[in-house]
């Protein structure tokens, strides 16, 4: 029996409230406005005020009014929002999110193959820590373009943050690994996670 796609906002509730606790986990340094926040996660104004004053009150984030070093403007002087780390439950919220994304990519990688033929699929980039890779995921296989795009539009839903994948047929992955070709070589010698790999050799 196929398993039923892990879902974030059946566990927290709400698909906001799950996108904002998930970009504040990931970015724990940062500090955003509201109206950063509704473009971010790509929500309604109302619907974040409300979860940010929940979340504040459970203790998870901090509220501050004035000016972010990184304002523009004197007209920036208003409410921001961080993570506080202090709060009890820092720790084991950072290390269930980080759970969370492994199922979220399973998600992915099974969506993806069932829209298409897939001889290789890899995390690579901001998954893994290297910002020096120009792509986040590397595709080879045949798949239709729409078809990936609506998949990706769903996975970036779930996950507060645009991704860049790479998609390329299977030819021409072998041809530009015979000639090492510098943006592949830096991904397949470089940090990666590897979901599919039937091409051999």
């Amino acid at each position: 029996m196929m398993k039923k796609p892990f879902k974030l906002e059946q566990m927290f509730g709400s698909k906001t409230r799950a996108r904002l606790i998930a970009l504040f986990l990931q970015q724990p340094g940062d500090t955003f406005f509201v109206r950063e926040l509704t473009r971010r996660i790509d929500a309604q104004l109302n619907s974040v005020r409300r979860e940010l004053k929940n979340l504040v009150e459970l203790g998870l984030l901090y509220e501050k009014v004035g000016e972010k070093k990184d304002a523009k403007r004197l007209s920036d002087r208003k409410k921001y929002y961080g993570v506080d780390k202090d709060f009890i439950l820092f720790e084991d919220l950072r290390s269930l999110f980080q759970k969370v994304q492994i199922l979220l990519k399973q998600n992915l990688v099974q969506e993806i193959q069932e829209k298409g033929k897939i001889d290789y699929f890899a995390f690579t980039g901001r998954f893994v820590d290297a910002t020096d890779i120009a792509t986040d995921i590397l595709i080879v296989g045949s798949i239709k373009q729409e078809d990936l795009e609506k998949v990706i539009g769903k996975f970036e839903d779930e996950i507060p943050y645009e991704i860049n994948y790479t998609l390329m047929p299977k030819d021409e992955f072998l041809d530009r690994r015979q000639v090492s070709d510098r943006f592949l070589s830096s991904i397949l010698n470089g940090e990666r996670v590897v979901m599919i790999d039937n091409i051999k050799g």
